[in-house]
């Protein structure tokens, strides 16, 4: 009896064994081999997978603004409190205390951005150096996830306020955008990156994984049948010539004021340098932008604003090229008019002085010279044209012929924020004196680029370019093409632009401006081997010294090169602006500043300090 029991006992053992094995071997079965029990236990995630943005590069292919990997970290605050995680363990691994923790966690879910079952940010802009180790273990905590994205990193560190920057897109964005942003996305703020934003940014994509229940990502939902790639953004390759734009930025450090350089034969901006300026860096994102940016706000030498495009200054003598070709279309002068220069511009109680040179027996030698009465008197007969009486008709009539030159109005550069500045018209001085009231010898300080006549530095450059080209212009911009793209977008500045001045009566100037850099004001600025044809302007400054700016172009024939420069508080236009021209365009058309004389002058302007040491408040100036 006791053997049977023992028998059945041993029976029951191995059948518990064997049903132990059945067992075992279903549940693997199951969970490992039947691939069905693991979709009904898993659920299926759309992630976002965003683009990369198109990198900025020079025309020489350099690059200027490329990308860099950053990373946000976000949670669903419903599958955390679910969850029993290790909080001290994950404060440690991302290296916060558990009160930032706490604070992150805990948004306002009655926002309708914020859902306890949705993901949202925890914690941004991880840089991804610092990302690796936590990516690692991230499986380890569940409820968040990664997100990676793409912020920008700039090379060089010049041209701030060419290129721009990128911010993350706030509510008012999202909404107006019918659903191509999301919360979260960056999109172009300033320069270029605003411009070309459809370009560059790319198209976002989508990919649909399986997690568990976990958080764990178990693989491609339904093979990735369902996915879209992310479209990459186009390159922007540009005008710009960083070696030129380097160069711009070392010769206007520690001086206020704007350098611009055109390429006459397509209106491509080689160089346009804003002092002060900042490094690009200093706005890109990062957790301590907001504060650079209210440092550079607080500057008293207001780096942020861009001098070369929304400076309005007066021109100066630089306009006074301008005056001798409309005046010789007009035929107000020949080619061979002289006048009797005795100490300046005299008329009743009014005088405009003059300084001591030689003969003004042509136009050309009135722009060498840079006679204050020559021009005095070629804008009065101007004005006059249609009688002493009729100083209305006249002032239009010139209004019109500075239009068409591109002044008192916008030109239509790629960048954002450019002033149009101003171009005193008979409106503007019946408001200001009265209908009826005025005459020439009101504005009578126009002819030689003072009074009401405000111009900006890309003006000025582009003034250049129309003589250069002896008549027209191409509208100034930064945008060559878009990596191998076709687009229309840039046909627009392939167009000519005219003035009313015939090519023959820019002769003259021509030789004027070469014989300003041969025998005139410029002398100083000769380029070895170079014909630049330039005029040099000093403009009055009520509140300080006088202003000191340029403009020129070279080779004389079959230019490849026009230029403005702008220093304030410089003093003559041959002490500052004159030199710094001369060098950026011998370094463009040379690649090098070669002989001693030259390398001397380089080290003057590179050594010079117009700015008053009390203004040099921030380190994020250079």
């Amino acid at each position: 009896m006791q053997d049977l029991y023992q028998d059945r006992q041993k029976v029951l053992q191995v059948a518990f064994v064997i049903g132990g094995l059945m067992l075992l071997f279903q549940c693997f079965q199951i969970q490992v081999l039947d691939k069905s029990y693991q979709l009904q236990h898993s659920y299926r995630e759309a992630l976002t997978l965003y683009p990369s943005r198109g990198a900025i590069k020079d025309r020489n292919g350099e690059l200027l603004v490329h990308n860099l990997a950053m990373y946000d970290l976000l949670v669903t605050y419903n599958k955390v409190k679910k969850s029993d995680i290790d909080t001290l363990a994950f404060c440690k691994l991302l290296g916060i205390n558990d009160s930032v923790f706490f604070a992150h966690m805990n948004k306002d879910f009655n926002d309708k951005y914020y859902s306890k079952r949705k993901p949202y940010d925890f914690l941004t802009q991880i840089p991804g150096d610092k990302f690796a180790s936590i990516e690692e273990r991230l499986f380890q905590f569940p409820g968040f996830e990664s997100r990676r994205k793409s912020v920008r990193g700039y090379p060089a560190q010049v041209g701030a306020h060419i290129f721009g920057y990128i911010s993350e897109v706030n509510s008012t964005q999202i909404k107006n955008s019918k659903g191509l942003y999301q919360r979260g996305d960056y999109s172009g703020t300033t320069g270029l990156e605003l411009s070309y934003e459809e370009q560059l940014r790319g198209v976002r994509g989508v990919e649909h994984v399986l997690k568990d229940k976990w958080g764990k990502r178990k693989g491609k939902y339904k093979e990735g049948k369902l996915d879209v790639a992310a479209k990459s953004g186009l390159d922007l390759i540009t005008s710009i010539d960083l070696k030129l734009q380097e160069y711009g930025e070392k010769l206007m450090k520690n001086k206020i004021g704007a350098i611009v350089a055109i390429e006459p034969s397509s209106g491509e901006i080689l160089a346009m340098i804003s002092s002060p300026a900042y490094k690009p860096s200093v706005l890109a994102v990062n957790r301590d932008r907001k504060n650079a940016y209210n440092k550079l706000q607080q500057d008293s030498l207001i780096p942020l604003f861009n001098r070369a495009l929304m400076a309005q200054y007066p021109p100066g003598s630089i306009f006074k090229p301008v005056l001798s070709a409309i005046g010789l279309q007009e035929k107000i002068l020949t080619p061979n008019r002289s006048m009797n220069c005795v100490g300046g511009f005299i008329y009743g109680s009014l005088k405009i002085g003059c300084h001591s040179h030689g003969p003004v027996n042509t136009v050309s030698a009135a722009i060498q010279y840079s006679c204050n009465k020559y021009y005095c008197q070629t804008f009065k007969e101007l004005i006059n044209v249609y009688g002493f009486y009729y100083p209305e008709k006249g002032m239009d009539f010139l209004s019109k012929h500075l239009y068409d030159w591109g002044l008192g109005r916008k030109l239509g550069v790629d960048v954002p924020n450019e002033a149009s500045g101003h171009v005193p018209n008979t409106a503007y001085y019946n408001r200001k004196h009265g209908k009826g009231v005025w005459k020439f010898s009101h504005a009578v300080s126009v002819g030689i680029g003072q009074g009401e006549l405000l111009i900006t530095p890309l003006q000025m450059a582009n003034m250049a370019a129309i003589i250069a080209n002896r008549g027209f212009y191409y509208i100034p911009h930064f945008a060559k093409k878009f990596g191998t793209d076709s687009t229309t977008i840039l046909d627009k500045y392939k167009v000519r632009h005219y003035t009313k001045i015939h090519p023959r009566n820019f002769e003259a100037v021509v030789q004027g401006m070469k014989d300003v850099v041969l025998a005139g004001t410029a002398q100083r600025s000769k380029i070895p081997g170079i014909v630049l044809c330039g005029k040099t302007g000093t403009v009055e400054n009520n509140k300080g010294e006088d202003h000191s700016t340029f403009i020129g172009f070279a080779p004389m024939d079959k230019p490849k090169i026009a230029i403005a420069v702008y220093v304030e508080n410089g003093g003559f236009g041959a002490a500052y602006a004159a030199p710094i021209s001369s060098l950026m365009i011998e370094l463009y058309l040379k690649g090098n500043i070669d002989s001693i004389t030259r390398k001397e002058l380089e080290e003057y302007i590179l050594k010079a300090n117009l700015i008053d040491k009390a203004n040099e408040n921030y380190s994020l100036v250079h």
